[in-house]
């Protein structure tokens, strides 16, 4: 036995060899269940003290009262908690006597028929029970108790980094962080739903490539031994999916992970889920409808399966007021407007050494490093996006910021580019997007210049996919959804790494 473990994971060693030498499998190879335990608590009506049928039910030792000759236990399955009863003379002494070898934690699995107690629970009265995974390591159960009539849990868990870094045993003890990750996985099935009634086909890219683009991000690097050539690991899905549109697909979509080599914070994750969807013929206003459509439909799929848990009753943070019923149209503001008039100065008429003076003044940190379009950018971050609460798309963006995007109509200066905001967070981004092969590569090239220049998220001329546009490509609409975001805001959930089942983390 390893001299690295505590007491309680020697006497749990102990408690597992001596289960072996009574003959005990500790580790089993499945169980046929029968019911899960709400499924089981509901065979018994409300008031109904007649025996029940006979159930196999299987879960996780969450609680243990032993009596002398009388045994009670909770097991908790996925669905939710059951209660057990052992008895000494339905069980046979040896095989009573093995219960003293189980823990909280342990899985087992028990048959036998429903009762219902003196004080109305649903219980199995076991008679036969069998270890299915013996815990070797204490899960960190909390304690309940109750205050003003209220049940209050107080967490045995409640480092974040550390559920984070153990997100397994985080779900196991946390039944509402389950949820909430249920909820989430709700809410992707129906932004899929969402597109396919409008005949858009999920599709796959490579997330490894020759050369990144489609945003403005440092991407992680990598190296194939046998092609001897650097690979990135995508920081957007676009470029491959526009290139889809010109080989004949007229609507398709991905959702998939996107990595990007930047900072961790309360909103970034290096590796994220992005949803990208491009429609042949429309632009940004058939897209702003598009993605109205698509957020009301991913609200009402989150509260109909989740709510926030009462106060007192959670390991994750979440807002007040439960998930936000989204009314159509969202506001629109424009992009340069708002951001002189939040400034109370023409922006885009300063020389850059003002620009620069007036960022500092915003609170926009190492300006001395920043392009101009950079400047700009967290400049708008800092004023305007941060302080938009409501649903509220931001509508016709510069060129320099905005390289994939066709000119506006009636105004070259700027493009026909919206981004939806809400609580301070950017939750998606659109254009009509630029089909003029001779206009991209002026752009590419553009990009190019300030990679040149320092600018270590400016993105290079994609040869490839400049041959692509050469062939035609239709005019197009495309958009790009945070879905870790999305559910962050549906949710009021303040972290993004508690809507990420394996944030990254600093090494431990």
């Amino acid at each position: 036995m390893s001299d690295d473990l505590n007491f309680v994971q020697r006497a749990r060693r102990e408690k597992l060899e001596a289960l072996e030498a009574r003959g005990i499998v500790p580790f089993a190879y499945g169980f046929a269940r029968t019911h899960s335990a709400v499924e089981a608590v509901a065979l018994l009506p409300p008031g109904d003290h007649a025996e029940g049928e006979t159930v196999r039910v299987a879960g996780r030792i969450v609680a243990w009262r032993a009596h002398g000759k009388t045994t009670f236990a909770h097991i908790a399955d996925d669905s939710g908690r059951i209660q057990l009863y052992f008895k000494k003379d339905q069980l046979g002494d040896e095989r009573y006597a093995s219960l003293d070898l189980f823990d909280i934690g342990d899985v087992i699995g028990a048959s036998g028929p429903l009762f219902r107690t003196r004080t109305g629970e649903v219980t199995v009265r076991v008679e036969s029970v069998e270890l299915l995974a013996k815990s070797l390591r204490p899960l960190p159960f909390g304690k309940e108790e109750v205050v003003d009539g209220a049940t209050v849990r107080h967490s045995g868990f409640a480092d974040p980094e550390q559920r984070c870094r153990q997100r397994y045993a985080d779900l196991a003890v946390h039944p509402e962080v389950r949820a909430l990750f249920r909820a989430r996985s709700r809410m992707i099935s129906e932004l899929r739903r969402g597109l396919e009634a409008l005949d858009y086909l999920e599709v796959e890219t490579p997330v490894l490539q020759p050369l990144y683009g489609g945003a403005a991000a440092r991407p992680f690097t990598t190296h194939h031994n046998t092609l001897d050539m650097p690979l990135y690991l995508r920081i957007a899905d676009e470029l491959y999916l526009k290139r889809l549109i010109v080989g004949g697909f007229e609507r398709v979509y991905e959702i998939g992970h996107d990595f990007r080599n930047e900072g961790i914070d309360r909103t970034h994750n290096p590796e994220f889920t992005m949803l990208e969807f491009y429609e042949a013929y429309a632009d940004y206003t058939v897209m702003m409808s598009r993605v109205e459509a698509l957020i009301v439909r991913a609200a009402n799929a989150v509260r109909a399966s989740w709510s926030p848990p009462a106060a007192g009753q959670s390991a994750v943070e979440h807002g007040d007021g439960g998930v936000p019923v989204l009314r159509p149209p969202f506001p629109r503001i424009e992009w340069v407007p708002s951001l002189n008039a939040a400034l109370g100065a023409d922006a885009m008429a300063m020389d850059d050494e003002t620009l620069r003076s007036a960022a500092q003044g915003v609170g926009v940190q190492k300006v001395e490093t920043m392009s101009r379009p950079k400047l700009l950018d967290e400049m708008f971050q800092a004023i305007v996006e941060s302080t938009l609460n409501e649903p509220t798309f931001v509508v016709d963006y510069p060129v320099a910021l905005s390289p994939l995007a066709k000119p506006k109509r009636g105004n070259p200066a700027l493009t026909e580019r919206f981004e939806l905001f809400a609580r301070g967070r950017e939750l998606a981004n659109a254009f009509s997007e630029l089909n003029d092969p001779i206009d991209q590569r002026r752009r590419f090239e553009a990009q190019a210049r300030l990679r040149a220049a320092g600018d270590v998220e400016a993105a290079g001329v994609d040869e490839d996919y400049l041959r692509a546009m050469e062939y035609g490509m239709p005019p197009m609409g495309g958009v790009g959804i945070g879905v870790d975001r999305l559910f962050m805001y549906l949710t009021g959930t303040h972290n993004i790494r508690d809507v990420i089942l394996f944030p990254t983390l600093r090494p431990e």
